[in-house]
């Protein structure tokens, strides 16, 4: 039987203006990317920040007359040798607060690997662990050399390992990216994870407010149920695209404009420095920013289009899946606080989700993650990690893509089922036995 769509298209185009034409849609898609932009820069500029306050060096008292000078050496803004300066001339500088803090090295560092560090108190353990982390290769560096070890040896052991991530594809070997494309994915599932409590629990509460106002009474004269049901929840869901579309176009503008910003701030000298480069290099001029970074190590994510599609599909069936669900318990109540308790069987599954998401970050080609990120009501978001970490087979995509599908009819047909019932229904707050006979009742 075809669906009557005038009538659903009647509701989607109402619900979508309502929603287009309010002003907290006109704010909240305009301050979002803003916002985006301080959650990336405030952890940034406190972290600059926190050293904010300690002012003065950390002056070092050195008993061997060598590894001060090797630890200054680090950071000559940061610490200064003691000199000719006593312990009680720099005890006094402490209180005036002229220094930080002074090291005390004795001669028996090299035996005893403790040194005393006095400040003034409430430096922080951050200002204790950089401090460590400055003396302990030099120290360590310095014992190796008195049990005889050659230097040639102490530098290989300072040069440490880094790993060169590589993959094997079709088109041949390639960065791995892995460590950012699990970022990437991360922010996608938690951007969809924020949009299907936003926009589910929006389509929620238009149904308690209209069932509240007795509007739906009105509404349900002239179309079924699952007409109005579906209407609301495509519209909404619209609103949402539209939300995602204009952030996505904003982003792009806002990282065009810092480009230009970061290129007006490279000065002559630095050009000039890069052209020596090239000089020196021969290949720079001709290799691309990835090319580059990847010889120093670094990976930059590619972002597919099959990550791209299955971000809007799963967006989507996500949202189709848990909205249809909010609309009928927003039916059952007359009131939005009622509909907490009945809401928990709805939201745990998303919840659960989030807590799944740093097990499939770790190993996206798992059991776990793997299984997991196709069953319905957790593939929206593990699925958008996994397709942002890793190459999924065509296989699990497409039964990703069914089982999706088949959930969401699943959800509307039960939904609905509640629906119909519900939206005529006041008065007290159903218990769950009540919601199953609406869904088994015939009417």
């Amino acid at each position: 039987m075809a669906l009557p769509m005038s009538k659903i298209t009647v509701i989607i185009r109402h619900e979508y203006l309502k929603r287009i034409k309010a002003k907290w849609f006109l704010v909240s898609t305009l301050l979002a990317p803003f916002g985006l932009v301080l959650l990336v820069l405030v952890p940034v500029l406190a972290a600059l920040l926190s050293g904010e306050g300690q002012e003065g060096k950390v002056v070092f008292v050195d008993a061997t007359d060598s590894l001060a000078q090797q630890i200054v050496a680090i950071d000559t803004a940061k610490y200064a040798l003691a000199g000719t300066r006593t312990i009680a001339t720099l005890e006094q500088e402490l209180r005036e607060e002229a220094i930080q803090a002074y090291v005390v090295i004795p001669s028996s560092i090299l035996e005893k690997p403790e040194v005393r560090m006095l400040s003034r108190g409430g430096s922080g353990i951050a200002f204790e662990g950089s401090v460590q982390s400055d003396i302990e290769p030099v120290v360590v560096r310095a014992r190796l050399l008195k049990q005889g070890a050659d230097t040639s040896v102490v530098d290989l052991v300072d040069a440490g390992v880094r790993i060169n991530s590589l993959k094997v594809t079709e088109k041949g070997i390639e960065a791995d990216a892995s460590e950012a494309s699990a970022a990437v994915g991360y922010v996608a599932g938690f951007l969809i994870y924020m949009l299907i409590f936003l926009y589910g629990s929006m389509v929620m509460r238009g149904v308690v407010e209209e069932k509240a106002n007795r509007i739906i009474e009105v509404l349900a004269s002239s179309v079924k149920p699952f007409e109005l049901m579906m209407g609301k929840v495509v519209g909404i869901g619209l609103v949402g695209l539209t939300q995602l579309t204009i952030w996505a176009v904003l982003g792009i503008g806002m990282f065009f404009v810092l480009g230009v910003v970061v290129g007006n701030m490279v000065t002559p000298d630095a050009v000039a420095t890069a052209q020596q480069m090239t000089a020196a290099g021969g290949a720079m001029r001709s290799q691309g920013l990835t090319e580059v970074l990847a010889q120093q190590g670094i990976a930059l994510p590619s972002i597919s289009i099959v990550t791209i599609v299955m971000f809007i599909f799963d967006f989507f069936a996500g949202y189709f899946l848990y909205a249809s669900l909010f609309a009928a318990v927003g039916s059952a109540v007359d009131q939005e606080a009622d509909a907490q308790s009945l809401t928990f069987p709805i939201t745990m599954p998303i919840v659960l989700t989030m807590m799944f998401i740093g097990n499939v970050v770790a190993a996206p080609n798992g059991t776990f993650a793997t299984v997991m990120s196709m069953i319905p009501l957790f593939s929206p978001i593990l699925m958008t990690v996994r397709v942002a970490a890793t190459d999924v087979p065509a296989w699990q995509l497409a039964v990703t893509v069914l089982a999706s599908i088949g959930a969401f009819f699943g959800a509307v047909w039960l939904a609905s089922r509640i629906y119909r019932i519900g939206i005529l229904s006041y008065g007290k707050k159903p218990k769950l036995q009540e919601i199953v006979r609406w869904i088994t009742l015939r009417v």
